[in-house]
């Protein structure tokens, strides 16, 4: 008796769901269509390597051009932005919000004095500032990922200032690179 009852109101409930709404009547209230509307496929545009606009792909590997440029260096015991980076930084903003598909990932970098633990953190407070100065400019949070190699990854392996100054960078990566 059970069944029978679940299988007649299951029946009552499809038959409900597959009834046509009652046409409009002529000269009421006009009814909005919400009949389906066929979307076609429209096929994928992808940025072409070749591209050589201003912010395009094809700049961030000719030497000429300002975004080949991917790293800002920074002051000792600094992750402050200084001014001679700034249009370097600005340029890259620019090709991150012109290219809103494309990632980057700044590694912060920091020279080899100092603790281990305290060079993560300086490398870290550096990518994120940054990140910080790109989005400001425009760029997405989510285009942007900020991480600290602290001193692992050196540029230069002497002991004088003139090494440590390479050392103490943030190095810009895009998809792909990374």
């Amino acid at each position: 008796m059970r069944n029978l009852f679940l299988i007649a109101s299951a029946t009552l409930i499809l038959a409900a769901c597959g009834s046509q709404p009652p046409a409009p009547e002529q000269g009421g209230a006009k009814v909005e269509d919400r009949t389906a509307i066929k979307v076609e496929a429209q096929p994928v545009t992808t940025v072409s390597p070749s591209k050589t606009d201003e912010y395009g792909l094809a700049m961030l590997k000719d030497p000429k051009s300002i975004l080949s440029k991917r790293s800002v260096f920074f002051d000792y015991d600094q992750y402050v932005i200084k001014d001679e980076f700034k249009s370097l930084v600005e340029a890259h903003a620019k090709f991150l919000v012109a290219n809103g598909q494309i990632k980057m990932l700044i590694q912060g970098n920091a020279d080899e004095r100092g603790s281990r633990e305290y060079n993560l953190a300086l490398g870290q407070k550096r990518a994120e500032a940054l990140k910080k100065t790109l989005i400001l400019l425009g760029g997405k949070e989510a285009q942007i990922e900020a991480v600290s190699l602290g001193e692992e990854k050196p540029r230069c392996t002497e002991h004088g200032e003139t090494c440590w100054a390479q050392n103490r960078r943030d190095d810009m990566l895009y998809s792909g690179e990374f």
